[in-house]
């Protein structure tokens, strides 16, 4: 299988197999209480959909990018939590009911925002009268088929055979790592030579808005009374984007390589830091310890 192939069906198999994995750690009662105290989801989804993409643009303009990069860093501000993000919550031991609460949440709002977001953005930066349009049906059936339906087959996994469940989620552990892993050099193969050239282009810009994102979870989450767990769930979904989201606005909506210059470099940031918060995540030990019988 060459690489296109890999990226094309056998990361989204892989994710759809993560995901039912997720799924077997799961029981209503975890959605439930979501629900129930929504100060978390309210939070994690008033942070990706309107704080973000604000810093985005303060980044903008404090940094003085080309408008083609500030537009690129508004656009990948502005876009949801992917389906990579409940992996690292489950791999750090988050709160996964809540991410994924705020990954299918956010990403059906931000079929309104990220046009908003983006548009404005052409408007300041370009002067451009560019009308974005964004593929909802797809999005939407992307979003079912890669969270929804995986997840649901585990929940029931568990539901009849707790046992299959216990002995699956380590299983998972394992291969999550290994698929993040094999994504990063996916993209650095890909990239080649420009991944230096875009990480000097947008790189700075790039880990700055990665790390507010994290604080904002992080810090801020801790100061309007979220627990740990929550909080870095929060983090985590500010700090991993749907980045081939970005990716396809950029290059297939505006058709400008340029503009697609933040998103790129995020996609590769974003693990990076990404593990470095898995590693915060054990050492400082949030969340339950995993089952081991």
């Amino acid at each position: 299988m060459d690489q296109a192939s890999l990226v094309e069906i056998g990361l989204p198999a892989a994710l759809f197999l993560i995901m039912v994995g997720m799924g077997l750690t799961l029981t209503p009662k975890d959605f439930r209480e979501v629900l129930i105290a929504p100060r978390a989801t309210v939070y994690g989804l008033v942070a990706q959909i309107v704080l973000l993409p604000l810093v985005g643009v303060g980044l903008a303009m404090t940094l003085d990018l080309s408008p083609a990069l500030a537009v690129g860093l508004v656009i990948i501000a502005a876009c949801p939590g992917g389906t990579t993000s409940n992996l690292f919550a489950f791999l750090g031991r988050g709160d996964v009911a809540l991410s994924i609460v705020l990954t299918v949440a956010a990403s059906l709002v931000t079929v309104v925002t990220l046009p908003m977001f983006t548009s404005w953005a052409l408007g300041h930066f370009r002067d451009s009268d560019l009308v974005l349009e964004l593929p909802v049906l797809r999005t939407i059936l992307t979003l079912v088929v890669i969270i929804l339906v995986p997840v649901s087959i585990g929940m029931t996994i568990r539901h009849f055979r707790q046992d299959w469940a216990v002995k699956g989620e380590k299983l998972v552990s394992v291969f999550g790592l290994l698929v993040l892993v094999a994504v990063i050099v996916m993209l650095l193969v890909d990239l080649g030579g420009e991944a230096l050239v875009l990480l000097r282009q947008g790189g700075a810009a790039v880990i700055l808005l990665n790390l507010i994102g994290l604080g904002l979870g992080l810090f801020g989450g801790c100061l309007i009374g979220l627990s740990r767990p929550q909080a870095f769930t929060v983090a985590i979904e500010l700090g991993i984007k749907n980045g081939t989201l970005g990716l396809m606005v950029t290059l297939t909506l505006l058709q400008s390589d340029a503009m697609s210059v933040p998103a790129a470099v995020y996609g590769v940031m974003m693990f990076l830091f990404g593990f470095l918060m898995i590693g915060y995540a054990r050492l400082t030990g949030i969340g339950r310890a995993p089952v081991t019988s």
